[in-house]
Parts: structure tokens; C-alpha cells; sequence
């Protein structure tokens, strides 16, 4: 969906929402998490933010009541969520899991405070126009994710013969994955390996891009940095497993769910700090003062089952860099 084309489906009605942020039920300050993706798949993130509430002393059910809208993947539906949780009156927007929750939440409301995690650059996206001081209504974390595809690819290429050609698996409609290509391919460049792209659209094609990838003897598959995957990440390590393709992923959820190598953001630690930032605004913060939390810790995690079983022996120098060697 375009930006313009969303921003117009979500700002018909923008003009007749409350504006209050002073929501309460039964004596409670309500918290809404808006979020493009799965109950399932996000849980251990809702997990977090809710620690990071805790920090600062809200505990859900009580001291602060959470209302939760899940897109699963489909960000159509997030204008209908926005609409319904600015009705409600939350004292706080916390946004996540899609470019598009925080995009639709700023058109909901400029007077409601809004929390988001991102992994794309929130000035490129207008969420703010500063990270020192946002100012408005709007703050939250951002975890840059582009410039770590190229580690990705390096460590694809420790698992492949010199020469070797590496899969991209993306969706070119995710926004950062034209950058994350173009990365791709210059950390290929500078490698000596061949890189090509198996893309998908809907959970549909997973199956034929990996197979596809499988056919063309790819050495190793290094997955795009893109929250649409993470819901479906289960189908896309047991596809991976099926057709014997190494793959390298953004988030170490994919190691711990039997997926092989993972290099990124603690996006588990990004919700925490989002669930801070939504606490210090329940005692009295202006999201404005508040700087956007730029998330500098990355781990490295490697399945060592998940190697035995494809028969690859992981470098020693790849073990020892590693944050986290399940066995």
C-alpha cells in the first residue's frame, strides 16, 4: 500500500476522534498497543513492554489496563484499530510491528502521546523531525537494521565454498528493502560472491522462493530484515529445514525456534525500553522531551542441532563470536 493512499484511508475521520489523554477505566490509566503483526509470534515482545512498564512501577490489570489490536501481517486493518483505540481514550499509543501503526496512530491523534519501536529511521519516515528532541506527541526507539545485512552476508559467506553464490530473500514492498538490496549486493561485491534474489509478496510464495533457492544451489539464505517475516517465521525455518538451505536471519527468534545463524538488534530489549518510555509518560512526561532511544546492542546467535542437521560445520571463528551457541 502506498503512504499516500494509507494516510488517506486513515485521515477521512481524523477530525471527529477525541483528542483526550487523560483515559482512564475503572480508575485505570489504558495503555493501546498498536501492532501490524501476531499475538503468536509478538507475545515474548508484549512480554517485554510490559517489564518495562513495570520498571517504572505499572503493572497490567493493576495500576494500568492494556488494550491490545493485532493486524497479523495485514496493515489494511490498522486504520479501523487507530480509530477504535483513540475512541477509547487511551492515555497512551504504543506502536509497532509495521511502518504503517506508527503512521496511522499520528494521523489518529497530534494530543494523545504515541510510543513506537521502529527499524527504519523515524525522521525518514516523519515520525519526528529530531532525535534529540522530537517535540509533539511522538517518541520511542529505533533499532537501524540496513547496515546489518551486510554482517549477515559476511556470515553466509563463512558457511560457503569461495565463490559461492548467496540468496536474498525479501519483499520488495517492505520498506527498507530496496536498502537492504542495495547493501546486499556491495557486501557481495566486496566478498567475490554471487547474489541473487528470491522475492516473495504473500506468505504464499515462501514455499517457491526457498525451493527455488534450493534448485539453484544457493550456499546460503540471507533473509530480509522485515517484521511481515518474523510472523511467519516458523513456516519459513521449517521450509529452510525441508529443502536444506542455510539460512541467516535479523532476529535471534529465529535461532532459538530452530533456525541456524541470526545477527541483529535485541528487538526484545527495544520493547522494554518502549514500555519505559510508556511508564515515564504515565507519571507525567512530554513524549517531546523525550529523546528517541537509538538501540546499539546486537548479538550474535548460532543452532548448533540446526547445523548437525544440515551437515554444515560452523567456523570456529564464527563460535567464538557468537553472543549465544544453542546446543
Amino acid at each position: 500500500m502506498r503512504r499516500r493512499e494509507f494516510l488517506a484511508l486513515t485521515c477521512g475521520g481524523a477530525f471527529t476522534w477525541p483528542l483526550s489523554v487523560h483515559a482512564q477505566s475503572a480508575g485505570m490509566p489504558v495503555v493501546g498497543m498498536l501492532n501490524g503483526q501476531s499475538a503468536a509470534t509478538f507475545s515474548h515482545l508484549a512480554t517485554a513492554f510490559r517489564k518495562g512498564l513495570e520498571d517504572n512501577g505499572f503493572v497490567d490489570g493493576h495500576n494500568v489496563l492494556i488494550e491490545y489490536r493485532w493486524a497479523e501481517g495485514h496493515d489494511e486493518r490498522l486504520p479501523a484499530m487507530a480509530v477504535d483505540l483513540v475512541n477509547r481514550q487511551v492515555a497512551v499509543l504504543f506502536s509497532g510491528g509495521s511502518i504503517w501503526s506508527t503512521i496511522t496512530a499520528k494521523a489518529a491523534t497530534s494530543t494523545i502521546p504515541i510510543v513506537f519501536v521502529t527499524g527504519d529511521d523515524p525522521i525518514k519516515l516523519g515520525y519526528v523531525p529530531s532525535l534529540n528532541r522530537p517535540g509533539g506527541n511522538v517518541t520511542g526507539v529505533s533499532f537501524l537494521v540496513t547496515h546489518l545485512v551486510a554482517k549477515r552476508v559476511e556470515l553466509a559467506s563463512n558457511l560457503v565454498p569461495s565463490g559461492a553464490t548467496i540468496g536474498f530473500l525479501g519483499r520488495p514492498s517492505e520498506p527498507r528493502y530496496a536498502a537492504e538490496k542495495k547493501e546486499s549486493e556491495a557486501a557481495a561485491a566486496a566478498l567475490g560472491l554471487q547474489l541473487l534474489y528470491f522475492n516473495v509478496v504473500s506468505e504464499r510464495d515462501f514455499e517457491a522462493a526457498i525451493s527455488a533457492a534450493a534448485r539453484q544451489r544457493v550456499g546460503a539464505l540471507v533473509v530480509n530484515s522485515d517484521p511481515f517475516f518474523n510472523s511467519h517465521r516458523d513456516h519459513i525455518i521449517a521450509l529452510a529445514a525441508r529443502y536444506a538451505v542455510p539460512a541467516v536471519y535479523e532476529l535471534r527468534e529465529f535461532v532459538t525456534a530452530g533456525g541456524l545463524i541470526s545477527y541483529g538488534t535485541s528487538i526484545g530489549g527495544a520493547y522494554r525500553q518502549a514500555g519505559a518510555y510508556v511508564g515515564r509518560i504515565l507519571k507525567g512526561a512530554k513524549p517531546g522531551d523525550l529523546p528517541v532511544v537509538q538501540s546499539d546492542r546486537f548479538e550474535l546467535v548460532v543452532n548448533l542441532k540446526t547445523a548437525k542437521a544440515l551437515g554444515l560445520a560452523i567456523p570456529q571463528s564464527v563460535l567464538v563470536a557468537a553472543d549465544e551457541v544453542i546446543e
